[in-house]
């Protein structure tokens, strides 16, 4: 039984929240520094999730769903 629920994580935590709540998530925000070109963690740190998203044009769903899966362990 997983004891994490999918909306631990919502659209409109920011970086810092996030991270600060789930340190293991950091891993995930620096795995889309490429694609946004910066580092999410420097520049982004007070934006939410949502805002992010949008800034960066990363697929909402899918970056929610990575942190979900680095907050929920393996299988």
């Amino acid at each position: 039984m997983n004891s994490i629920k999918q909306n631990d994580i919502t659209p409109d935590m920011t970086v810092l929240d996030i991270i600060g709540k789930y340190r293991e998530t950091e891993a995930v925000f620096k795995r889309y520094d490429a694609a946004a070109g910066e580092c999410i963690c420097c520049n982004a740190l007070f934006e939410t999730v949502k805002e992010i998203s949008e800034k960066y044009e990363i697929d909402l769903q899918e970056i929610l769903r990575d942190l979900h899966s680095a907050i929920s362990g393996p299988g």
